[in-house]
């Protein structure tokens, strides 16, 4: 589940008179002098194609090893420090490839809370949300405590764990500008089908980036990978994130592909984003 868009920043360049020494800016002589014209305008709006970004060049991230702590699912101080260490993960996993795009950013913070945003008759439960204007990542406690029971035993931290890649998924999105212009997307669609159809697109995205992740974690063997997949992604149809069969569908070609191109949901046929 995702919300907002972090903005771009644009440098400002100086032109300075070739001759200009020190003893210039002694008699009075103002920086303000040597900016050059229509720098005192706002940087023009990126014009970002969700088909074609520079993003789906990017080769798979290398592995980190990451060691999942245990998780007692029935501790809200478990759930914390669970969801704090699988971050220091995803971000070690994640900031190299999103710098070779030559993007800084400030990594997102984790979260739980007691608060769930659900409404009454609602489809599906939210189990984690992403927060684009905060650059959070929120676990909604009384959901996945829920949850929680009826995933086996063995299987709990990888299935929690692949959720925060999930969300993180649209971290990724977000600071490459996919997320805003998924939302365009989103917004200009001509129909309630068609909107929920850019909306699964960005969330089935971020299933596939979860399974990067999950990849990347390099502390699965594939028939884990699988087991994984099938305990997150099983279950009902849903239309804001796709069917169960093309959400496992995108899980695995995450863990699977060698280039972020293979996440590029934007670009797939109709049966591939239901």
């Amino acid at each position: 589940m995702v919300a907002g868009l972090a903005a771009v920043l644009v440098g400002l360049a100086l032109l300075v008179n070739s001759t200009g020494t020190s003893e210039n800016n002694a008699t009075g002589d103002a920086p303000s002098e040597y900016l050059a014209p229509g720098l005192d305008r706002p940087p023009p709006a990126l014009d970002i194609d969700p088909e074609n970004h520079p993003v789906y060049g990017v080769s798979r991230p290398e592995a980190v090893g990451c060691d999942l702590p245990e998780l007692d699912t029935s501790s809200s101080a478990s759930w914390e420090g669970f969801s704090e260490e699988v971050g220091v993960c995803l971000n070690e996993l994640w900031q190299p490839r999103l710098e070779s795009l030559g993007l800084r950013t400030d990594t997102p913070t984790f979260h739980v809370t007691e608060q769930n945003p659900d409404k009454l008759g609602q489809e599906g439960v939210t189990l984690a949300y992403y927060e684009g204007e905060k650059l959070s990542i929120t676990v909604v406690l009384p959901n996945v405590m829920k949850l929680s029971e009826s995933v086996p035993e063995g299987h709990v931290e990888g299935v929690w764990a692949a959720l925060l890649g999930h969300e993180y998924g649209h971290h990724v999105q977000q600071v490459t500008g996919l997320l805003e212009a998924a939302t365009e997307l989103e917004n200009e669609a001509s129909s309630r089908s068609e909107a929920l159809q850019a909306l699964r697109r960005t969330e089935l995205q971020a299933e596939c980036l979860g399974g990067v992740a999950m990849r990347g974690f390099d502390t699965f063997d594939h028939a884990e990978l699988g087991s994984i997949n099938e305990f997150l992604n099983g279950g009902n149809d849903l239309p804001t994130h796709g069917t169960a069969q093309n959400r496992k569908y995108w899980f695995a070609e995450g863990r699977a592909t060698d280039t972020i191109a293979a996440c590029n949901t934007y670009e797939a046929e109709a049966s591939l984003v239901r």
